[in-house]
C-alpha cells in the first residue's frame, strides 16, 4: 500500500511551488507588466541563421539567445508573466537541489534576489538564463571530478559568461581541493578568449561583469555579484551538520526572517516609484490605454517632462488638453514635447506626439535616435515598427521595404509586416488607411528646418496646413500658454472658436483669459498656479516664462 506519509512532503512542496509560480505570474502580469512590455521593445528577435550566428559570437552569447527568444513573448504580458514565473520556479528548484533537499523555504531566497534585481530595468533576462544554465550543469556533473571539467569550464563560459565563476566555485566545495586548478585555469580560459575574439569590450565585462547581463556597459547592479554569492553560501551552510540537525521548531522560524530580506528589497527598494510611473506611462501610451493613464496621472504627478508630455498627449487623444491641460503638472516649455535626449526612452512622448500630429520626420528622427540609444546595441520592434510607418506616410517605400523585410523576420511583428508591405506604393490603401491616411494629409506639404525653441509656430503651420488637425491646433494654443505668450494667445483665440467644433469655449482656455486679463491676480486658477510657478522659476534663473 501506498505510504502516504512519504508523499505529503513533495505534495506540499510542489503546491508551495506552484502558489509561488502563481504569485510571480500575478506580480508580473498585474503588478509591473510595463517592465515586460519595455523589455521587448528594446530588442527585436530575428528567426534567422544569422543573428544566431552573432548572438553566440560572445562569452554568454547562448544565454542571451536564450532570454531574447523567450523575451519577444512579451510582446503578450501573460505569455511574459508566464515565461517570468517559470524560470523563477526552476531557479529555485535547481538551488534546492544544490541543497540537497535541505531547508526548503531558504531554497526561494535567490529568485526573490532575482525578482528584486529586475526592478531595474536594465537587468536583462540573459542574467536568469545564464545562472539556469549554470546551475543544471553543476547538478549534472555531481561531486564527482572528472577531466572533461577542462572542457566544460570553458565552453560554460562562452555559453554563460562570467556566471560560469559560480560553476567553478560549486566544484571547488563539492570535490575539494582537487578542483583548485579550475581557480587559476578558468582566468586563463577567459584571458585566451578575451585576447582572441573580445579586445573590443572592457576587461571587467569579460572577466566577471558579463556582456550580456546589464543593458548599460560598465554599470550593472550590485545585485548581480550579490545572487550567486548568496546560492554558493545557502549550498555549503545548509551543509553543515549542525544546520542539517535542526529542528523545524527553529529552522522555519529562522528560514522566515531570513525571507524577509529579499521580500523587503522587492517592495521598499527595488521598483522605485517615479520611475515606475512612467515606464507605466509609456507602456500605456504603447497600447493606446488613454483614459488609463489620464486616470493615473490624476492619481499621482512625477515631476518631469516626460510626465507632462505622457499626459498632455493623453488628453489630446481624449479630446480633453483644452479644457484639463493645467489642471495636471506642466514641467515648462517643454510639456508639449521635449528636446531631444540621448537615452532609449525620454523622448517616446515626444516622438509619438510628433507622430500623431503630422509631423512626420521630427518623429522619424526621434524614434531613430531612440533605437541608436539602446546601449547594448539591439533594434527596437516598437521603433522600427513606427519607422517603418513614417517612410510609408513619406512615400518613402524602398527604404520603407528594408525595415518591413527586417520585421517580416520576426515572430510576433510578421503579420503586420507582411501587410504593410502589401500597402507599398498602393495610394489608394495607404489613403484610407485609418491613421496613415490621415496623418499624410496632416503632415507638412514642404521640407524645412525649424528651431525647437520656436515650436509655437510650428504647431500653427501645421494647422494651417489642415484645419481639421484639431490636435496641432491644441499644441499651438497650449504652447503659447506654457510660454507665457499672452497677446500670441488672445491674438489667435478665435481659432478655437471657429475651428475647435466646441459648443462652448473650453474651460482650461476660459482660466487662462481671466488670468491674462487679471494679470495672474487670481485665486483658484490652474493656469495663474502655473504662471505663478514659472515666474518663480525665473526669478531664480531656472525658467523663461512668465505671463505678460
Amino acid at each position: 500500500m501506498m505510504n502516504l506519509k512519504k508523499l505529503s512532503f513533495p505534495l506540499s512542496g510542489c503546491l508551495v511551488s506552484l502558489l509561488f509560480g502563481v504569485a510571480v505570474y500575478a506580480f508580473w502580469l498585474f503588478v509591473h507588466p510595463e517592465y515586460l512590455s519595455f523589455h521587448e521593445q528594446y530588442q527585436l528577435f530575428l528567426t534567422t541563421p544569422d543573428y544566431f550566428l552573432g548572438d553566440i559570437s560572445v562569452a554568454g552569447g547562448l544565454a542571451d539567445y536564450l532570454s531574447e527568444f523567450l523575451v519577444q513573448f512579451f510582446y503578450y504580458p501573460a505569455a511574459g508573466a508566464t515565461i517570468m514565473a517559470v524560470l523563477f520556479v526552476i531557479v529555485r528548484r535547481l538551488v534546492w537541489r544544490m541543497m540537497n533537499q535541505r531547508c526548503y523555504l531558504l531554497s526561494f531566497i535567490p529568485s526573490l534576489l532575482l525578482i528584486w534585481a529586475m526592478g531595474d530595468e536594465s537587468v536583462l533576462l540573459s542574467y536568469t538564463a545564464a545562472l539556469i544554465i549554470v546551475l543544471c550543469c553543476a547538478l549534472l556533473t555531481g561531486k564527482r571530478w572528472i577531466w572533461a571539467d577542462i572542457l566544460i569550464v570553458p565552453l560554460l563560459y562562452w555559453a554563460a559568461g562570467p556566471m560560469a565563476w559560480l560553476y567553478v566555485a560549486l566544484r571547488i566545495f563539492s570535490i575539494g581541493k582537487k578542483a583548485l586548478l579550475l581557480l587559476v585555469y578558468m582566468p586563463l580560459a577567459q584571458f585566451a578568449m578575451y585576447h582572441f575574439f573580445m579586445q573590443q569590450w572592457p576587461l571587467s565585462m569579460v572577466m566577471i561583469e558579463g556582456l550580456n547581463y546589464y543593458r548599460v556597459p560598465l554599470h550593472p547592479d550590485i545585485l548581480l555579484l550579490i545572487i550567486p554569492l548568496a546560492i554558493l553560501f545557502l549550498i555549503i551552510v545548509t551543509s553543515w551538520e549542525k544546520v542539517r540537525s535542526l529542528s523545524p521548531s527553529v529552522s522555519v522560524p529562522v528560514s522566515l526572517v531570513l525571507l524577509v530580506i529579499p521580500l523587503a528589497g522587492i517592495f521598499l527598494l527595488a521598483f522605485d516609484a517615479d520611475r515606475t510611473e512612467l515606464l507605466k506611462q509609456d507602456y500605456l501610451i504603447r497600447s493606446e490605454r488613454w483614459d488609463e493613464l489620464i486616470s493615473r496621472a490624476e492619481k499621482k504627478t512625477v515631476k518631469t517632462a516626460f510626465w507632462s508630455n505622457s499626459v498632455n498627449l493623453a488628453l489630446s487623444q481624449r479630446g480633453q488638453l483644452a479644457d484639463r491641460m493645467f489642471e495636471f503638472y506642466q514641467s515648462g516649455g517643454d510639456a508639449l514635447v521635449m528636446p531631444m535626449v540621448r537615452d532609449c526612452i525620454s523622448d517616446l512622448p515626444s516622438a509619438e506626439a510628433f507622430y500623431r500630429l503630422g509631423m512626420v520626420n521630427s518623429a522619424l528622427r526621434y524614434f531613430f535616435d531612440v533605437q541608436e540609444s539602446v546601449l547594448n546595441f539591439k533594434k527596437s520592434g516598437r521603433c522600427e515598427q513606427r519607422i517603418a510607418e513614417c517612410l510609408i506616410i513619406n512615400g518613402k517605400y524602398d527604404i520603407a521595404r528594408k525595415h518591413l523585410d527586417l520585421l517580416s523576420q520576426t515572430l510576433f511583428y510578421r503579420s503586420w509586416a507582411e501587410k504593410a508591405i502589401g500597402c507599398l506604393g498602393d495610394e489608394t490603401k495607404i489613403g484610407n488607411h485609418r491613421q496613415w491616411g490621415r496623418i499624410r494629409q496632416y503632415r507638412y506639404k514642404n521640407d524645412f528646418l525649424f528651431n525647437y525653441n520656436e515650436k509655437d509656430k510650428m504647431f500653427g503651420q501645421l494647422f494651417l496646413t489642415n484645419k481639421e488637425n484639431k490636435m496641432a491646433l491644441q499644441y499651438f494654443l497650449g504652447e503659447l500658454l506654457l510660454k507665457g505668450d499672452a497677446e500670441g494667445f488672445v491674438q489667435y483665440l478665435p481659432l478655437a472658436r471657429l475651428y475647435g467644433g466646441y459648443v462652448t469655449m473650453p474651460r482650461g482656455y476660459q482660466d487662462a483669459m481671466r488670468c491674462i486679463q487679471s494679470r495672474g491676480d487670481i485665486q483658484d486658477s490652474p493656469y495663474a498656479e502655473y504662471a505663478r510657478r514659472m515666474t518663480a522659476q525665473t526669478m531664480k534663473g531656472g525658467g523663461d516664462v512668465q505671463v505678460h
